[in-house]
């Protein structure tokens, strides 16, 4: 894959929607010449897969925008995040560095071998993570001019049980999760997420996983974008680690179209 642009897809909505729906882990895709560089034979990064792939969360949020009354914008990583993880830090701040998982993979969901230990991934970082970081921000961008904010969700899934790179997985695990940041997260977008998602048995914030991802251009910086992050437990639509998607796929897309509808025309109001 030369085409750097094929690893992801901006999706247009209407022009006066300030909504992105940021998809960043739904992929499967590896190009060959970064799987020669992962050492788990193919049977093995195929369950690897499985576990940290969020199954089907764009197909979730492309069912969600064509529901809508004013149709989101769409911003999708069509590459596996084996190849890079967009929503970590490229350097020492990144926290997952300790498991081995900053923003090019060197260790499995269960902790073990993935590249090698000595694996440089400056190269990956360089001809995937920084464009794909740009393409975001220019996207925020486009909103703050076109319509002069910018609501940014992010869409996720999680396992129903705790996996072992999980630092922060020893609190509860709701149906559905929503990350909030304390600056970036106006109180009445993070309300209208708890009531869009009430129908599913429950929702938490920041547990098991928090916070939410704002491109660094205006991270804790610029109040005009706000960004929330909805991390789906998998029972609640598929079939878990990597198997089909079920009914409740549906129901999420009508919650999540809800959610867009109501950040559409909502004032912000900062927390």
């Amino acid at each position: 894959m030369n085409d750097v642009s094929a690893s992801y897809r901006l999706v247009a909505g209407a022009p006066d929607s300030p909504v992105i729906l940021h998809v960043p882990h739904s992929s499967r895709v590896i190009p060959p010449d970064v799987r020669s560089g992962i050492v788990l034979e193919d049977a093995a990064l195929e369950r690897e897969l499985d576990h940290i792939t969020d199954s089907h969360t764009a197909r979730i949020a492309a069912t969600a925008a064509e529901r809508c009354a004013t149709e989101p914008w769409q911003f999708v990583n069509e590459l596996s995040r084996l190849v890079v993880d967009p929503e970590r830090f490229p350097d020492e701040r990144e926290e997952m560095l300790a498991v081995g998982m900053g923003a090019v993979y060197t260790r499995t969901t269960h902790r073990e071998e993935l590249r090698p230990a000595d694996h440089d991934g400056q190269r990956l970082v360089e001809r995937y993570f920084h464009p794909y970081a740009t393409a975001v921000t220019d996207a925020v961008t486009q909103r703050l001019e076109a319509v002069g904010r910018a609501v940014i969700i992010d869409v996720h899934s999680y396992p129903t049980e705790r996996l072992p790179y999980e630092l922060h997985g020893d609190g509860p695990r709701p149906p559905i999760c929503l990350g909030r940041d304390a600056f970036h997260t106006p109180a009445d977008l993070l309300a209208h997420a708890e009531k869009a998602f009430a129908g599913f048995g429950g929702t938490g914030v920041n547990s098991p996983f928090e916070g939410t991802y704002v491109p660094l251009k205006y991270h804790g910086s610029d109040a005009r974008v706000s960004a929330l992050m909805i991390e789906i437990r998998r029972d609640v639509y598929m079939s878990e680690p990597g198997g089909p998607a079920g009914p409740g796929l549906d129901a999420l897309a009508n919650a999540l179209a809800r959610l867009v509808d109501m950040a559409s025309t909502a004032g912000v109001v900062r927390p």
